[in-house]
């Protein structure tokens, strides 16, 4: 699978933090019942990668992937928990050097027009913006692709589901990543439903 056919399934990344894996199956459930398929689980916690394998395991049908990926050891841990992308906060040569070898699609973060342009000497056209609001947000975005047409962007890092419809109305951003998705309150109150809900509602975002 290309980078782009995964920032193309759905308007929204969710990006999850997980400190109990007993949550990652029916979290993975509620979500995927909300349409939304592509899931950021964010390397942050201990239980980020059992949670990863576990949901591969539930569910073949997501697409599941690791943030938050800043070194290559992390990366090559990732891969063996079963993640079928990456994603990392900002990116350095060491990284860069690491992820073409795995043939696995890989989503470098950015935050000036300068790491973006590294990135795409290092053969990645596909960026994350983070963090996307305190970056400059959509007039960033415009700014960066009027320069930078080829490049496509999700955006993450301070969006709300009230200013999404804003960054995905333009025209070099693919998706845009977001916590609201699964908030700690509602997977400590085991609030699936109110999960599913948000996705539902994430998912009907249209550019």
């Amino acid at each position: 699978m290309h980078i782009d056919q995964i920032l193309s399934a759905g308007p929204v990344i969710p990006v999850i933090v997980i400190h109990d894996a007993a949550h990652a199956v029916p979290l993975a459930g509620a979500l995927l019942a909300g349409g939304v398929r592509v899931l950021e689980v964010a390397l942050r916690t201990p239980a980020a990668l059992p949670a990863v394998r576990a949901i591969r395991d539930r569910y073949p049908e997501a697409i599941v992937g690791v943030g938050t990926v800043t070194r290559p050891e992390e990366w090559a841990q990732a891969l063996a928990a079963g993640a079928q992308f990456g994603v990392s906060p900002a990116a350095t040569p060491g990284l860069f050097a690491a992820i073409p070898a795995s043939g696995i699609p890989f989503l470098p973060g950015v935050m000036t027009p300068s790491e973006a342009l590294a990135a795409r000497d290092a053969g990645f056209t596909a960026l994350k913006l983070f963090p996307a609001v305190p970056a400059g947000g959509v007039a960033m975005l415009k700014a960066i692709g009027s320069v930078f047409p080829e490049l496509r962007f999700c955006p993450t890092g301070g969006i709300s589901a009230a200013t999404a419809r804003d960054f995905l109305a333009l025209s070099n951003v693919a998706c845009v990543g977001g916590s609201w998705l699964a908030p700690e309150a509602l997977l400590q109150a085991g609030d699936w439903g109110r999960i599913e809900q948000l996705a539902r509602e994430a998912a009907a975002l249209r550019h």
